[in-house]
């Protein structure tokens, strides 16, 4: 026999797509969470700054205890990784593909995040390096960690300069590392570095040793030691699966998504990192949320037999 149609396929298991994954369940929806086992969020030691819990949570235990609390409501989850999606004009219902089947959905919400730029070094050692808190990534999420110490940026341009200079406002000793060659900054940016009196240095940058306390960095200009470093080369959108299906995205190629995290294509909806926004674990869950209730409200309007809409967000709706 063949499989049911889903109500929705959520594509990605991070913050935002477990987020949905709960509503939605919730809600009595059909709904099936596909993920990669790639989600970001998996890569933290330690969140401080997620609301409820105070003395902080490791991303792998946070994604586990969402995906346990979606399964206890029947959602179910498959650790696979989607390499097509399709969309019949005709009937509007999405097909997505992956290594072992595929699956037919009315509504597809794309969770699919970003992936970080590393620097230059050996697998095993970055990853030794993220666990202790020598490499990080958001100085949002854990620059109160790096109060006082000794950090290094490594990046270039106006991205680079301005991550050294939010730096900045948690500790005095800020180096900014050229990730290739030598710096090469706007006059601009190079005042802002003086007065802040954030240091340069030289690339190309390797990093090549880790210790208990510290992290080595090795520059065209010697070698140096940080408390932290933070690679500020940018991130890779996963927007794939959302062009195969002819979705507009973003000047920074991120997904474009109205207010209710619709995109341009009818029942396609996006949430969490690959759209624009803070990329924060509280604010994709958010997006989540937001996500699931439309795409309840949604697909009530189409199929009667649903129950009646969410009423906050059908007033929000008219207010939009």
């Amino acid at each position: 026999m063949e499989d049911p149609i889903l109500d929705c396929l959520i594509i990605g298991g991070g913050p935002a797509g477990l987020t949905a994954a709960i509503y939605l369940a919730r809600f009595h929806l059909d709904i099936l969470v596909v993920d990669g086992g790639k989600s970001r969020a998996a890569l933290i030691p330690c969140t401080r700054n997620h609301a409820g819990y105070p003395d902080g949570i490791a991303g792998k235990e946070l994604l586990k205890r969402m995906r346990d609390q979606a399964c206890k409501y029947q959602a179910k989850v498959e650790t696979e990784f989607v390499t097509k999606l399709e969309r019949d004009e005709e009937s509007g219902l999405f097909t997505a593909t992956w290594g072992s089947g595929c699956r037919t959905a009315r509504t597809i919400l794309l969770a699919t995040g970003v992936t970080n730029r590393r620097p230059p070094m050996e697998e095993d050692l970055h990853d030794d390096a993220l666990a202790r808190g020598l490499i990080r990534y958001c100085p949002i999420c854990d620059g109160y960690e790096v109060t006082d110490k000794k950090v290094g940026v490594i990046g270039s341009d106006s991205h680079g300069v301005a991550e050294a200079i939010f730096i900045r406002g948690y500790t005095a000793d800020v180096t900014l590392i050229a990730p290739d060659t030598a710096l090469s900054l706007k006059p601009e940016d190079s005042a802002k570095l003086r007065e802040a009196g954030i240091d340069c240095i030289d690339g190309p940058a390797n990093a090549v040793a880790v210790s208990d306390g510290f992290i080595v960095v090795e520059t065209a200009q010697g070698t140096h030691s940080f408390d932290s470093v933070y690679p500020a080369l940018g991130s890779d959108t996963h927007t794939q699966l959302a062009e195969m299906v002819g979705a507009d995205l973003s000047g920074d190629s991120c997904v474009k998504v109205d207010s209710h995290q619709r995109t341009s294509v009818p029942g396609l909806y996006a949430a969490g990192d690959i759209v624009i926004g803070l990329d924060q674990i509280s604010h994709a869950m958010g997006e989540g949320g937001v996500a699931a209730t439309t795409i309840r409200n949604d697909l009530a309007r189409q199929h009667p037999m649903l129950r009646e809409p969410v009423r906050e967000l059908e007033r929000a709706e008219d207010g939009s």
